[in-house]
């Protein structure tokens, strides 16, 4: 209609984008090659405080035999784990504040010392166990950091289309050093039950016990001491360059992410979906050789079916975490698929078990198929879950988010452990634990409604 050309003002869109509330600053991104040498360092101390805790379960038999322990000390010593996580607020602190260097160093120095208490050769069998006793709750002590600072790492030092598969890696080997002691410990430890017919005298089957569970605590000492020197040596809190955006991009404070985290009802509604299940699970594996005894499952039966359960989650975790690099967007389903197979081979599992009334086949086969199905689909759970969390509440920091969601997990398994103490004489109730949790957690992946902060920031904010 005649009008002159806009002006350059006039040109401006009316509805500016809202910008991001994080502050953006690095001027380009790098990854390092280091970067796999830092996860290498951060993963072997998982395992080994994975080994650690799982010393005395796979052994139960073996334990008592040597040392005196009851059933309720046997489950105290797998409960020292939840409970060295009682000061986790101060370890995120310690996180968020100091970096990861820092907090690592701690946590290993916590292994050291809990793993050179614990193999003190005494005579006195009563000083021994206090020992053993002290040594557990140090090796606690390190979970809170061991357990949370995963994705924090992988954040920190790796691209995006390589963060959930660090994460997995990170994660999930702390899961494959109690799978180890599945194996380790039966294997190098003899059961009771194995030895008395070789040898003339109990004394002696005693103490060629107790000789072998010193070498397996001699050994894990080793190896501990060996991590905690390389990270004294080298283990760098951050790159010099950050290898994303979302890794240069200012987070939230400490007191203002607790905040947020507890306000966040979708936040507390996976944080359950993942906790429940995963700290029933870590309970009742512990124990596994309890549960599998009334079914004539021997202790190195037990221990091969609590390490392929292991295994193979942690196997099917990384390849399912490295599917979700290369497929983003699609963490609610997987997991939906995760949790729906868990609940599916925890009630096969659970009504094999009492076979007397369902009339189900009890066999090695049924057992080993359904309690290893059982670990597979919820090991493998861990990694993408954590990334879920970080993606909902984005930019909370990771280490205080994961450091939530494992306390959680920690806090169901110390209940669960605390009430074995009370009621360990029939033990089919820990199967319907197990059965009714991952029933609960599928429930609340359903209504859940995702979101993926990070990835937005990542995929569509320019460096």
């Amino acid at each position: 209609m005649g009008a002159g050309p806009s002006a350059e003002g006039e040109r401006e869109p009316l509805l500016v984008p809202a910008q991001p509330e994080t502050n953006i600053q690095p001027a380009y991104s790098r990854v390092y090659g280091r970067r796999w040498l830092v996860l290498a360092i951060f993963s072997l101390l998982g395992f080994m405080q994975g080994m650690v805790w799982n010393t005395w379960g796979p052994i139960q038999n073996s334990a008592r035999h040597a040392y005196g322990f009851a059933n309720t000390d046997i489950a105290v010593l797998v409960l020292w784990g939840p409970i060295g996580y009682t000061p986790w607020l101060l370890f995120m602190w310690l996180m968020d504040k100091k970096g990861l260097r820092v907090s690592l160093l701690l946590s290993a120095f916590f292994m050291v010392a809990g793993s050179a208490l614990r193999s003190v050769p005494l005579p006195n069998l009563q000083l021994k166990r206090w020992l053993i006793h002290g040594g557990q709750l140090l090796n606690g002590l390190a979970g809170p950091t061991i357990m949370s600072a995963g994705p924090l790492l992988s954040t920190t030092w790796f691209a995006p289309d390589q963060r959930a598969t660090a994460t997995a890696v990170a994660s999930l080997v702390s899961y494959l050093g109690a799978a180890a002691s599945f194996l380790i410990g039966p294997l190098v430890v003899p059961a009771p039950n194995d030895t008395q017919a070789l040898y003339s005298t109990i004394d002696w089957d005693v103490n060629h016990i107790r000789d072998r569970i010193q070498l397996v605590l001699y050994a894990e000492f080793a190896m501990i001491a060996v991590l905690f020197a390389a990270v004294l040596l080298y283990f760098p809190s951050r790159p010099p360059v950050p290898p994303s955006v979302a890794a240069a991009s200012q987070r939230l404070s400490y007191r203002s992410s607790i905040c947020r985290l507890l306000s966040n009802l979708r936040f507390l509604m996976i944080a359950l979906a993942y906790s429940v299940p995963t700290g029933v699970v870590a309970g009742w594996s512990g124990v596994l050789d309890m549960i599998l005894t009334p079914a004539k499952v021997s202790q190195v039966d037990a221990g091969w079916i609590g390490f392929w359960s292991i295994v193979g989650g942690c196997v099917f975790g990384v390849a399912m975490a490295r599917f979700a690099d290369s497929i983003r967007g699609m963490l609610k389903l997987i997991l939906v698929l995760m949790m729906a197979g868990a609940s599916l081979a925890a009630t096969w599992f659970t009504l094999t078990c009492l076979t007397r009334l369902t009339h189900l086949p009890s066999t090695a086969a049924t057992l080993y198929t359904s309690c290893i199905l059982v670990g597979i689909f919820i090991n493998s759970s861990v990694p993408i879950f954590l990334e879920l969390f970080i993606e909902t509440v984005y930019p909370v920091p990771e280490g205080i988010t994961c450091g939530v969601v494992t306390f959680l997990s920690n806090l169901f398994t110390g209940l669960l452990l605390f009430f074995l103490t009370f009621y360990f004489t029939e033990l089919s109730w820990l199967n319907w634990c197990l059965t009714g949790s991952c029933l609960f957690s599928l429930l609340l992946i359903l209504l859940f409604r995702e979101s993926y902060d990070r990835l937005y920031l990542d995929v569509f904010v320019s460096v």
